[in-house]
């Protein structure tokens, strides 16, 4: 800003210097002319080191001046008065500039009629004139245009930042829900494992076989959110075009169809019930409604002391998901996953509840739009 400011003082004492010179020196050589010509002179061309602070005013100044100068002198071109045009059009208002055409075409017009200028001088300087103002609109359009293009690039990095701010908060909420998930109930498989180990060797079996089976799914959902942060070029499979489209087919997808799979690694006895008729729903939606069925089971798992849960997802005019237990209530449940929770709902214009059961227990309740 002060490096613009400092410019704009520096052309326009240039430019003063330069009309100063140009209407002067004429006045001056090769025979002075009386003081009170040079004075009109002066006055039609200093004002002009102000036309930024006050282009009305320096404008009148320098006409006037000019006006009176040309009944006794002949300069080449009114400079001051052409540059106060000029500065008009580029800095004022468009109630002033529009209100400045009839004024200038009148004094021109004057100060042409009076000394009896020809046809040709006629032509000269009212083009001259129309040059001066054509050139500050245009030189004002630039400006404005630049400005815009600089405001938008604003806008978009803004738009970018918070883009990437939201891609970050969701990559969060993904691996927080895949850790306390998946990882989750590997570790309280594990913990069982050595006592089933001994106690029923065929079901030890299972038991590491569901290890394995969560694990890989968990590294399928990690692989998926890490993907998100790969850029093209960085190794590995590309993530655009067809390359990409193929290895997002291959990662795991959180949707409705992988709700039973989903209950039945949970380690939970979950009974699920489906009212009204199930509809086609935006991969959004599908994702954040597995994601809160997902952290709900593991809040359950972690806090609630009780294997009983009931899934009701409920078709309407809205889709509500609701997830109940009959543990030991609210208790210490909170922090990120409620809040991410509450966050996936939010995202896709949906709301969550997350309180005390009407029975007991705990319920989360989430609603979301359909249309």
């Amino acid at each position: 800003m002060f490096a613009a400011g400092r410019t704009d003082r520096v052309v326009d004492g240039a430019l003063t210097a330069g009309v100063v010179l140009a209407t002067v020196m004429p006045l001056l050589l090769p025979d002075p002319d009386p003081w009170w010509i040079i004075g009109l002179g002066l006055l039609a061309s200093v004002p002009v080191g102000w036309r930024r602070r006050a282009p009305m005013v320096v404008a009148v100044v320098v006409g006037a001046a000019m006006s009176v100068l040309v009944t006794w002198e002949k300069p080449l071109l009114p400079f001051g008065p052409l540059l106060a045009v000029y500065t008009i059009a580029d800095l004022s208002p468009r109630w002033k500039r529009l209100a400045a055409i009839p004024a200038i075409v009148a004094a021109v017009g004057t100060s042409l009629v009076l000394p009896g200028e020809n046809d040709e001088t006629f032509r000269l300087v009212g083009t001259a004139f129309v040059a001066a103002y054509a050139l500050g609109t245009s030189v004002r359009a630039s400006r404005s245009r630049a400005a815009e293009l600089t405001e938008r690039a604003r806008r978009q990095e803004q738009e970018h930042i918070a883009a990437a701010a939201e891609e970050r908060t969701r990559i969060a909420r993904d691996m927080h829900d895949i850790i306390t998930h998946s990882v989750g109930l590997m570790v309280v498989q594990a913990e069982a494992g050595p006592v089933v180990v001994r106690s029923d060797p065929d079901r030890a079996e299972a038991v590491f076989d569901a290890i394995a089976d969560m694990g890989r799914g968990a590294l399928a959902e990690l692989r998926g959110a890490l993907t998100t942060l790969r850029t093209p070029g960085e190794g590995g499979e590309p993530v655009c075009g067809h390359a990409g489209e193929r290895l997002s087919e291959s990662l795991f997808q959180p949707r409705l169809a992988n709700l039973p799979s989903l209950l039945d690694r949970s380690d939970l006895d979950v009974v699920s019930t489906i009212a009204g008729t199930p509809r086609p729903v935006a991969e959004s939606v599908e994702a954040a409604v597995y994601r809160i069925v997902q952290e709900a089971l593991t809040n359950v798992r972690k806090h609630a002391g009780t294997r009983a849960v009931h899934l009701a997802l409920t078709w309407g005019e809205r889709l509500t998901v609701e997830i109940t237990d009959d543990g030991r209530g609210p208790g210490e449940r909170g922090g990120y996953g409620l809040a991410g929770m509450r966050e996936r709902a939010a995202a896709c214009g949906g709301t969550l509840r997350a309180e005390a059961g009407r029975g007991g227990g705990f319920m989360v309740r989430a609603e979301f739009p359909l249309e």
